[in-house]
């Protein structure tokens, strides 16, 4: 079964998900599983989570890297994952700058599990910011979580602010103009009312290889414009936490000093990254059974 976006999971199955990251144990099966990690953007934590969640699950990992493959010679994304399936893998996690590339995979029979595409979706990326919320707060139902940042050009606000708010989440954006998505329907707010009412801070990445042209934001004055300052993470509740999903551009999205205080939830995020892609990849290798014992 394919995980390629938020909109793929019933709230039955995110539910299941959250509850199980944290018992996510090595894969039962008399055979050895093999997977292969297509990733042709940059990556560290999606990858390495990924690595890490298929080494404690007892997978093996085909060596695949883009400049050393037949990619180079002009393969399509479809030729590649079918030469990975017929070659014998079980389940495949590609990230690839095209958005919506899976539509290209719809005839491929082994789990696909989308680790973003382009600008659309970031579904694993969204579930793990889910179990640090759930492990923070226990529920969903009446949140207020601001997503400040670069919301046009994030896969993670999409997929965070739907998903969000179909479990009962209050969700808002913090945005300069030219970085606002109207195709969504969250209202926009000024960074101090998002530090002062917000029980969720999510700072969002600059992404400055998404950006054809710069004007009309000016990145050096992004942190006293749209960042969280010293000024403001004093002005947020006792109980708000601070997340971001990284790579963090310190000084811009955030002080450098606020990454690891007290509320922050940057590092915990990333340690829930394993615990949640290990329980993804349980989950799309075994969903009708699991469903069946313990969702229906």
């Amino acid at each position: 079964m394919n995980l390629l976006s938020m909109d793929d999971l019933r709230l039955e199955d995110i539910n299941w998900l959250l509850s199980h990251a944290e018992q996510s144990e090595q894969i039962e099966t008399q055979n050895q599983l093999t997977a292969a990690l297509l990733f042709y953007e940059p990556s560290t934590r999606t990858k390495l989570s990924f690595d890490m969640a298929c080494h404690q699950l007892g997978v093996h990992q085909l060596d695949f890297q883009e400049n050393m493959s037949s990619v180079s010679k002009g393969e399509s994304l479809y030729d590649t994952v079918k030469t990975i399936e017929s070659i014998g893998a079980d389940f495949i996690v590609i990230r690839h700058p095209k958005e919506n590339y899976y539509k290209e995979l719809e005839q491929i029979s082994i789990p696909v599990i989308n680790a973003g595409d382009g600008s659309g979706e970031h579904p694993s990326q969204c579930l793990l910011d889910l179990l640090t919320i759930k492990q923070e707060f226990d529920n969903f139902e009446g949140l207020k979580v601001a997503i400040a940042g670069d919301i046009k050009h994030s896969r993670v606000a999409k997929s965070n602010a739907k998903t969000l708010e179909r479990l009962g989440a209050e969700v808002s954006f913090v945005s300069p103009m030219n970085w606002q998505d109207q195709t969504l329907s969250f209202p926009y707010i000024t960074m101090d009312e998002a530090c002062e009412n917000a029980d969720v801070l999510m700072l969002l990445r600059v992404q400055h290889e998404r950006h054809v042209q710069q004007k009309e934001t000016n990145i050096d004055s992004y942190l006293e414009q749209f960042g969280l300052t010293k000024t403001r993470e004093k002005m947020m509740k006792d109980t708000s936490i601070i997340m971001h999903p990284a790579p963090i551009n310190r000084g811009i999205e955030i002080d450098s000093d606020l990454v690891e205080i007290k509320r922050s939830r940057i590092f915990k995020q990333m340690k829930n990254g394993v615990k949640m892609r290990k329980a993804i990849i349980n989950y799309c290798l075994h969903k009708e059974e699991l469903r069946n014992e313990n969702i229906n």
